[in-house]
């Protein structure tokens, strides 16, 4: 009853034509190596839950590990609480404003 579909993915029949081409002793060393690399990822899973939970209930903070569009990273300027900080002047700043790098003009005024 076969309608010429197949059950597998491109990939799973990629496996195993070529597992099938392999002695039997490769096929079950690959297939060991891959349930073990299963296994240890699922362990060191449960383990960072297990340690998180942990943390949480010692009132201790969770290491997150930061990263994406949201965090600065090591190299961000430092919040200097200054005068003009506190004064409520602000300098320019934004994706147009250059600082330093901006081109000296020739009237000497400012732009």
């Amino acid at each position: 009853m076969s309608a010429g579909v197949p059950l597998a993915s491109w990939k799973t029949q990629m496996f195993e034509s070529l597992l099938g081409l392999l002695p039997d002793w490769v096929q079950i060393t690959v297939l060991a190596l891959v349930v073990l690399a299963f296994l240890a990822a699922w362990a060191l899973k449960l383990k960072r839950r297990v340690a998180a939970r942990r943390a949480l209930r010692a009132g201790a903070s969770v290491h997150a590990q930061a990263s994406g569009a949201g965090f600065p990273g090591p190299y961000a300027p430092r919040n200097q609480g200054g005068p003009a900080a506190r004064s409520g002047t602000r300098e320019p700043s934004g994706a147009d404003f250059l600082g330093a790098y901006a081109p000296r003009r020739e009237d000497g005024g400012r732009g």
